[in-house]
């Protein structure tokens, strides 16, 4: 039995190159926040939205929470997720990476050891902290960070946690989608996204 059974989509955020707020991003006639959604129960038993606007999510069937700490970015967004999640481990994903890998998702599911804090992925020298796993715990640990820190990144948060990174080897050998970390940023992003779809068919 998995030990991660909750998802997160952070929709927060001030999207201002996007113009618009991206929590309402629309792309094939729906609403990418609940496509998203759709998508991850099959993998999870519980759906988490952190929003700034939970007026808007009314009778959604998910549960919605709101930043316990504010202005301090998406670091404030894992912290009340992890805080609001019945499940020892939870995935992490932000409102506007509309791309799923269902086989990615399934491999961090399986390989959880509970000696380590954090599932991520690192493909170049950075840490992608989105489509990822991180244990319950860290949400205290997260707390007294941002309260304290005056750099309030998840990267600074996580350099003293034990991570296990997957890497561009593990993609390759699993045949994982490197897309699934792009984001739409702005409207030309969005735009190019969309021709995609019409193209390929449902992303």
């Amino acid at each position: 039995m998995s030990l991660c059974k909750s998802a997160v989509i952070l929709a927060g955020g001030k999207s201002s190159r996007m113009k618009f707020d991206k929590q309402f991003l629309v792309i094939d006639e729906k609403r990418l926040i609940y496509d998203l959604a759709t998508k991850l129960k099959k993998h999870f038993n519980e759906i988490i939205i952190v929003t700034n606007k939970p007026e808007f999510y009314n009778d959604c069937g998910y549960k919605v929470v709101v930043d316990e700490i504010k202005d301090c970015g998406p670091l404030s967004g894992i912290h009340i997720g992890l805080k609001s999640a019945n499940s020892e481990y939870v995935y992490f994903l932000a409102c506007d990476m509309p791309n799923i890998d269902n086989n990615y998702i399934e491999y961090l599911k399986e390989n959880i050891n509970t000696l380590y804090d954090a599932y991520l992925t690192k493909l170049d020298e950075f840490a992608e902290p989105f489509h990822g796993i991180y244990k319950k715990s860290l949400f205290n640990d997260i707390e007294k960070f941002l309260l304290n820190s005056d750099k309030k990144s998840i990267n600074k948060f996580l350099e003293s946690k034990n991570i296990v990174y997957l890497n561009k080897d593990d993609f390759n050998k699993n045949n994982f989608n490197k897309n699934i970390f792009i984001n739409l940023n702005n409207q030309k992003d969005l735009q190019n996204f969309v021709k995609e779809v019409n193209l390929n068919g449902r992303y």
